[in-house]
């Protein structure tokens, strides 16, 4: 949970914000190491993240570029056509993907230094068993039936090519808007994975709802990116981008759920009708009898919401 203290104009220069992010153990120092390393080396590549003028790794203290108050979520609520910023944030995003993967070194992620199999169960899968099924719905504890389709989701997403840069939280609140620029934030969780997830992350976004024509528009557009730079990237991208987005969007579930439930921001709540129903979308769209199981459930939580 990053802290943003307050805003220091400059007459002559940018803007910069104060950021506290206090390390409570070893694991939020690792964080904050990451942020700082991870940040530097994507500003160096030109990527549009703040610069990051000073930090005490100690203390949890950061001053930072100001990348504005607008997030891509306030820009889509008060836009008729949010399509044309899209198409920028889609572009900055595959530099991000393709540059940040550049000279990239995996000794400073904090968590995993892929996405792997690891990322894939227990902060996604097995978080959507655990903290949407079983606490958040109060459901059953012991799920063996989706032992089978977690594993399926984990084998397929395992494939991709995961030598790129991951955000792994790229969605609307972690892009800024600015005078017409693009403002990528909290990147710490950054580490090499695939192209389709970060796409799939804001695609899928529920924080913005998008149609389902806009969101077909947004993947052909990312598509046409990829054929641009390397057309043999395409039909490995249009296999497991499925996959990917599945495993997203359980991710998202679990976290809400565990938001809601166990940090008790209750406002989590309202995102997760969107969630569950984009879930059921993807599923249906994947015709693949090995997650027959998940399918199965989803539906059947969502003929209760009725």
């Amino acid at each position: 949970m990053r802290i943003f203290l307050r805003i220091i104009p400059s007459v002559s220069g940018p803007c910069f914000v104060a950021m506290d992010n206090p390390p409570a153990d070893n694991s939020s120092k690792r964080e904050n190491l990451a942020y700082v390393m991870i940040g530097k080396h994507l500003h160096r590549k030109g990527i549009p993240v703040p610069k990051i003028y000073r930090c005490d790794l100690e203390r949890g203290w950061f001053i930072m570029e100001d990348m504005g108050h607008t997030s891509l979520q306030d820009h889509v609520s008060a836009s008729e056509d949010p399509l044309p910023v899209y198409e920028k944030v889609m572009e900055s995003l595959f530099r991000l993907q393709v540059e940040g993967a550049r000279d990239f070194d995996p000794a400073w992620c904090w968590q995993t230094q892929r996405y792997d199999r690891t990322v894939q169960r227990r902060y996604e899968s097995d978080y959507f068993r655990d903290a949407f099924l079983c606490l958040y719905l109060g459901l059953k504890r012991e799920w063996h039936e989706l032992e089978t389709p977690f594993s399926h989701l984990a084998e397929m997403a395992s494939g991709a090519d995961n030598n790129f840069f991951l955000h792994r939280d790229f969605q609307s609140r972690n892009i800024m808007i600015s005078k017409g620029n693009i403002g990528i934030i909290d990147w710490q969780g950054g580490r090499l994975g695939p192209l389709g997830y970060d796409a799939a992350s804001l695609i899928i976004d529920p924080y913005v709802g998008l149609s389902s024509q806009r969101k077909h528009k947004l993947y052909r557009g990312y598509l046409l990116l990829v054929k641009e730079h390397n057309a043999k990237w395409i039909d490995p991208f249009k296999k497991y981008f499925p996959y990917l987005a599945i495993q997203r969007n359980l991710q998202i579930l679990g976290a809400f759920s565990y938001l809601a439930s166990v940090r008790k921001k209750s406002y989590f709540k309202a995102y997760i009708p969107a969630a569950m129903k984009t879930l059921r979308d993807l599923l249906d769209r994947v015709d693949d009898p090995e997650i027959s199981a998940l399918k199965h459930l989803v539906d059947e939580l969502g003929s209760r919401e009725h």
